[in-house]
């Protein structure tokens, strides 16, 4: 018969043995983990802004209107993110315009451009001095203060934006 008693001749080493193989291999597995996986876990770099289009007013009201616009945005980063939410300040020669604060998903792809659709509330009060002083200018300064969520694989991470640029604007063309 077969005797349960004893491990068989083929088991030669204990329990400790067995624990101290495990600890020697531990850092090599540690360490391979990081190789693999540190690239992905990098900070992303910010997204750059490069133009905008497809203008258009959406609902005029007394108190408020609303604009839609796109944005042409680029990912300088070599994975792609997700953009799930933003919360801005929008300000043209250093006047406040509006607010947008929208949920989306909008996926974006490593290392190329993508459209950012934004719907501003304009502040109607400011309206009228914010279009005198761009019929003025022939570039405006536009400014964007806020935070976007942004992340990889559904984990996302609130990010402080503060923008700032000369647009050239051309009203007759």
């Amino acid at each position: 018969g077969i005797n349960l008693s004893s491990p068989p001749a083929y088991v030669n080493y204990s329990l400790n043995d067995f624990i101290m193989k495990i600890k020697a291999l531990l850092p090599l597995l540690v360490l391979s983990i990081l190789v693999i996986f540190a690239p992905s876990c990098r900070a992303p770099k910010d997204l750059e802004y490069h133009s905008f289009m497809n203008l258009q007013v959406d609902r005029v009201g007394f108190s408020a209107t609303y604009l839609k616009l796109d944005l042409v945005c680029y990912n300088p980063n070599n994975f792609g993110l997700q953009l799930k939410s933003t919360d801005l300040e929008i300000w043209i020669n250093n006047n406040y315009l509006g607010h947008t604060a929208q949920e989306y998903q909008v996926n974006i792809p490593k290392r190329g451009e993508f459209i950012l659709p934004l719907q501003i509330e304009v502040d109607m009060k400011n309206m009228l001095k914010n279009a005198i002083s761009s019929l003025a200018n022939k570039e405006v300064l536009i400014k964007a203060t806020g935070n976007v969520k942004v992340g990889k694989a559904n984990v996302f991470k609130n990010f402080v934006v503060n923008y700032e640029s000369l647009q050239k604007i051309t009203l007759f063309q």
